[in-house]
C-alpha cells in the first residue's frame, strides 16, 4: 500500500512538470547581425588532387530499342474495332 501511494504521487508531480503557462509566441522576423563577428584562422587546402573527374556510367539496356511501332499501332486499331 505504501508503494502505491509513492507511485501515485510520482505521477502527480511528473504531470505538473509538463504543464505550460500558455501558448508560445514567436517573433515574426528574426535578425542576426554578423558584422561584429571576426573569424580568425588560415585557409588550408587538401594535399594533392582529391576531386577526380567522374566517368559517365554505362548501362546495358534490358530491352532492345525499337525504332518503329507500326505493327503495334495497327494491332491496337484492330483491337478497338
Amino acid at each position: 500500500m505504501k508503494y502505491i501511494g509513492i507511485i501515485i504521487s510520482l505521477f502527480i508531480f511528473a504531470s505538473s512538470a509538463f504543464a505550460q503557462d500558455g501558448p508560445v509566441i514567436y517573433k515574426d522576423k528574426t535578425e542576426v547581425d554578423f558584422e561584429a563577428v571576426d573569424v580568425e584562422g588560415e585557409l588550408r587546402k587538401p594535399p594533392g588532387q582529391v576531386i577526380m573527374n567522374r566517368s559517365n556510367a554505362v548501362f546495358n539496356p534490358l530491352l532492345p530499342p525499337r525504332l518503329h511501332f507500326n505493327e503495334e499501332m495497327m494491332q491496337s486499331i484492330n483491337d478497338v474495332k
